[in-house]
């Protein structure tokens, strides 16, 4: 029983290695269209410009590199607050970007969160999870309030 699987596996392997090969080979081999025409002798059509070039590279030259910028992650950083550009951060450019998370949750509008205001998601999902009411969750009503999981939304076709 074994040799027979042995056997198999290795007359399997064979057969894989010969399609590699055949494969590797035939990606090898010059396009049969372009080995009609010899390269150094250009046709009366073709002008100049239409020749294909040595495989050398002689007088051949690619693109330009391109530029990379001189700031580093942290000056684009900083860049991103300072935004009066002179080139210090104040305490109020620094929070801006809070403040405006602050006011949602600042519901009566005293600049003072209170623990209420500020875990107002919470007891929303806990009064929208709570169906009958009675101030606690069982275990089919806690069930509701597990985060909804985003699909990947791919257009491969």
């Amino acid at each position: 029983m074994n040799r027979t699987l042995v056997g198999a596996l290795g007359a399997l392997m064979l057969v894989a290695a010969g399609v590699f090969w055949w494969q590797g080979h035939a990606a090898v081999q010059k396009n049969p269209a372009l080995a009609a025409v010899p390269s150094s002798a250009p046709s009366a059509e073709a002008s100049e410009d239409d020749t294909l070039p040595t495989a050398d590279g002689d007088g051949l030259q690619g693109p330009a590199l391109p530029h990379a910028s001189e700031a580093s992650r942290e000056q684009r950083r900083f860049d991103r607050f300072d935004k009066d550009r002179d080139g210090r951060i104040t305490r109020n450019e620094l929070l801006a970007p809070r403040a405006k998370d602050f006011r949602k949750l600042d519901v009566d509008g005293n600049n003072l969160l209170s623990f209420d205001e500020w875990a107002v998601s919470t007891e929303n999902k806990f009064k929208s999870a709570d169906a009958n009411g009675d101030g606690a969750l069982t275990r089919a009503e806690f069930v509701t309030t597990k985060q909804k999981t985003k699909k990947a939304s791919c257009a491969c076709k």
